[in-house]
């Protein structure tokens, strides 16, 4: 089997009861305003699947292709890594109805909503896993407005070889500067995944910040930071960030990813070598202090609980 990262160094240690038990390894790179590199830990140019953090891009590959919305929150769920949460099932919903379609056309597989009281309420409504409350329902719902725009058939509008899915591609490349063809792979969401680096990945959020106004890339940033909490939930980190360090664009994905930018300051992306976001969390958050962005203070360390309260956390080293 092809490997395409190298993998990273300590990036975060794990304690518990003043004891350290373990550490996250990963790979991180900071690039200044600019985007020169200002800090630089682990593999940050082989690629990787962002999964979700290349949605932003993905978006404006479907607002080049044709898309159009009424509404900047319609936008903001097209590029959502959603919770499940009633507002952002309703709003899936709206978007399907608006191209006279059903749950019955999405590609994603069924699932229950992701967040923890999101998931405990559904199910107590009786709820049952279905595709409108997977997490990529939303983009899902935009690829299928999308092709209907653009004259392209919804049939199968999630294999690699539909011209949808090879426009994002191009795009996600063009974006992060991948070379030649990149690696692509199956997203969770069954659609396609396309390999970038985490240099490429920072770098395509700097130039997302910093569009001109009235470009597709610009209506997509000011449609997310307009709407943090549809973009992901409330109180998930993407919302905490956006909504608390003025201008940023925040875009978690799957495995550990995430990247941040600041216009004028500059961006951060960071890959986790387990997956875990408790990690990537409070790495980005430490990583972001190098360029002088404060974030939120809830984003800086993430708990560590034991008996019902908390006894340690996970917490950045050496950034």
């Amino acid at each position: 089997m092809g490997k395409i990262y190298a993998g990273g160094v300590p990036l975060a240690e794990v304690v518990r009861s003043g004891f350290t038990e373990g550490v996250h390894r990963g790979s991180l790179v900071v690039l200044d305003a600019s985007g020169a590199p200002v800090f630089t830990a682990g593999d940050v140019q082989g690629p990787i699947f962002p999964r979700s953090s290349n949605k932003p891009m993905q978006a404006v590959g479907m607002l080049r292709a044709g898309l159009r919305l009424c509404d900047a929150a319609d936008l903001a769920m097209v590029a959502a890594s959603h919770r499940g949460e009633p507002v952002h099932l309703e709003r899936v919903a709206a978007l399907l109805r608006s191209g006279g379609l059903t749950e019955d056309a999405l590609a994603c597989p069924p699932d229950l909503p992701g967040g923890q009281e999101a998931r405990e309420a559904y199910l107590a409504a009786g709820g049952t896993r279905a595709r409108i409350a997977m997490n990529c329902s939303g983009k899902h719902a935009g690829m299928l407005l999308t092709c209907l725009g653009a004259g392209w058939p919804t049939e199968g509008y999630a294999d690699p070889g539909h011209p949808l899915q090879r426009l994002l591609v191009e795009t996600v490349a063009e974006f992060t500067g991948a070379p030649g063809e990149p690696p692509c792979g199956v997203d969770g969401c069954g659609a396609v995944v396309t390999a970038a680096s985490l240099t490429g990945l920072a770098t395509a959020f700097l130039r997302l910040v910093g569009a001109e106004p009235g470009s597709a890339e610009r209506t997509v940033v000011d449609a997310m930071r307009g709407y943090p909490v549809l973009v992901s939930g409330t109180g998930e980190p993407d919302a905490v960030l956006m909504a608390g360090v003025p201008g940023a664009l925040a875009k978690g994905g799957a495995e550990g990813v995430w990247v941040v930018a600041v216009p004028g300051a500059g961006a951060v992306a960071v890959k986790i070598d387990d997956g875990a976001h408790r990690a990537s969390v409070p790495v980005t958050a430490a990583a972001l202090s190098r360029l002088g962005v404060e974030a939120p203070e809830g984003l800086r360390e993430t708990p560590v609980h034991g008996g019902g309260r908390r006894v340690g956390a996970v917490r950045p080293i050496a950034l």
